[in-house]
């Protein structure tokens, strides 16, 4: 005999839902309903970016679902426990500096406080991002801390520039 959903098992079902949604609106390149699911002073971090606080975090999605013209975003995996969530998901995009094509697959974790996120760290291989993104030179040096600290760099330089005019 099953009863009702206890409160840990609709808060987990919610923090599920919302990383689908999350992902579902990133596909259709909506930052909107995408910044809508974070808390205001959310974190993020990846490889590319390094850390982002607050209002960088929505305007870095703003800033990628407005350059991305053929992006394919899937979700798999989501799991949920607690205030804590993960999933796997993968974009498919050309990438505009290079125009190379690059399928990277992103594996996520999440910490939600109220329905909202208010930690996203994603985690994949630089180098294997470099190796389809930059083409030879990804390929040859992509493993190195040159090149990893250059591709930070370079994000968080659009990012800067991105906001700037955006403030204008």
């Amino acid at each position: 005999m099953t009863g009702s959903p206890t409160a840990d098992e609709q808060r987990d079902a919610g923090s599920r839902s919302a990383i689908a949604d999350f992902y579902a609106a990133f596909g259709r390149r909506d930052h909107e309903a995408m910044a809508a699911l974070y808390l205001p002073d959310a974190t993020f971090s990846d490889p590319a970016f390094g850390h982002l606080a607050g209002p960088e975090v929505t305007a870095m999605w703003r800033m990628l679902t407005r350059a991305a013209t053929d992006l394919e975003v899937s979700v798999r995996d989501i799991t949920a426990r607690g205030d804590r969530a993960a999933a796997t998901w993968e974009a498919r995009y050309t990438f505009t500096e290079t125009g190379r094509r690059v399928h990277n697959v992103v594996e996520a974790h999440m910490t939600f406080e109220d329905g909202h996120i208010r930690r996203h760290d994603d985690h994949f291989d630089l180098w294997r991002w470099s190796r389809q993104a930059l083409g030879p030179a990804g390929l040859l040096l992509g493993w190195s801390p040159i090149v990893r600290i250059a591709v930070r760099r370079r994000a968080r330089r659009r990012l800067d520039e991105f906001m700037a005019t955006e403030a204008r």
